[in-house]
């Protein structure tokens, strides 16, 4: 059984990682000259910490991967709404984008890795399957769903980048007036961290001068890092499958969310792992993973609006003492409730059943 996977990011090499580990035959075909990964930081959840050891890497991303033992969410002064000290190894994983598209990039053979090979339509795809992980502009997404909504902006813009340290500090999210940021520290004393606000889309603004009375370290973070990516937040509304005949889309293609609950990449590995398990059986693996992942994207949508969103001082007093009076316990609970996840039973490979 042959397999083509569009599109080589962390959902698209995690795909060939997995189908490979259950027989399939893989190629995966990446538009651009180089394979490679930008962003910032990225918070290993254990449901993708379950994903990536189903695959076999996952002792390369603790070798990698910073475990913390300390977290929380603070206010925009500074003071912890919820300092959650148990938040260890078994909690999180910080670790730079690049680190983990490389670690899975680094379980392939070279032999299977296309670079300039930029794909339109699923019908020029000579395979069984052809996984669609080409992102939130998805073409195999437009051509398989001509009707279905175009991504749409989540109302906030963010900005991302690695300061270069060294710092010792914990993982920590911020709520503000109309803001939030987060702090990620790497192994090496780096650190990952990230600004956003809301704003209308494509507006110039300057990420110094909007966070700079925000509490220490985060103006001095967003002011020594050379390289600030930005990107605007958008979104993809709610799609009715994520397959058609033999294609399945896989990550941003199928459910591109905000980012307020840390899932997005998570919910690319888990797809990654659900495909292979469940051998191809595209039926199955809609049935599966589209209500998950639409749940996790409604979650997040709710935490923006009780987070970046909330501008109202009454409604922000409410909501960080309400953090305040919140046992700890039970902070875990909401900050993790997504993070409960099964593998499928796995199939041998044998048949692949499609839908129309």
């Amino acid at each position: 059984m042959k397999a083509i996977v569009v599109g080589g990011g962390i959902g698209g090499l995690a795909a060939a990682v997995s189908l490979r580990r259950t027989g399939w035959e893989v190629e995966v075909r990446e538009r651009v000259a180089a394979f490679g990964e930008i962003g910032a930081g990225v918070g290993v959840m254990p449901n993708a910490m379950r994903a990536l050891e189903w695959m076999g890497v996952d002792a390369e991303i603790r070798r990698l991967g910073t475990p913390r033992v300390s977290g929380g969410v603070r206010a925009s002064g500074g003071r912890w709404l919820v300092h959650l000290p148990d938040v260890g190894q078994e909690k999180v994983i910080a670790m730079h984008r690049a680190d983990l598209h490389g670690v899975l990039l680094r379980a392939l053979p070279s032999s299977v890795l296309f670079n300039d090979a930029e794909v339109t339509r699923s019908d020029e795809l000579d395979a069984d399957l052809v996984v669609a992980a080409d992102g939130i502009d998805s073409r195999l997404r437009a051509e398989l769903f001509p009707d279905a909504p175009a991504p749409e902006y989540a109302g906030a813009t963010a900005w991302r980048g690695v300061a270069p340290g060294p710092y010792d500090l914990p993982i920590s999210q911020t709520l503000g007036p109309g803001g939030e940021a987060g702090i990620l520290p790497l192994g090496d004393g780096r650190v990952c961290w990230y600004v956003a606000c809301v704003a209308p889309a494509r507006a110039d603004l300057d990420p110094v001068a909007l966070f700079a009375d925000w509490h220490d370290p985060l103006p001095g973070l967003v002011s020594s890092t050379p390289d600030v990516i930005r990107h605007d937040i958008y979104q993809l509304p709610l799609l009715p499958a994520f397959v058609k005949g033999r294609v399945a889309l896989l990550g941003d293609a199928a459910h591109a969310m905000t980012p307020y609950l840390g899932q997005g990449a998570c919910m690319a590995l888990e797809d990654a792992v659900t495909l292979a398990a469940v051998n191809g059986d595209l039926a199955r693996y809609d049935a599966l993973r589209r209500p998950r992942t639409q749940a996790v994207w409604k979650g997040s949508r709710m935490a923006g609006r009780f987070g970046i969103e909330m501008r109202s001082p009454i409604a922000l007093a409410l909501r960080n003492f309400a953090f305040r009076v919140l046992p700890p316990s039970l902070a875990i609970q909401g900050m993790t409730r997504f993070s409960t996840w099964e593998i499928p039973q796995v199939h041998s490979i044998g048949s692949n059943p499609a839908v129309n």
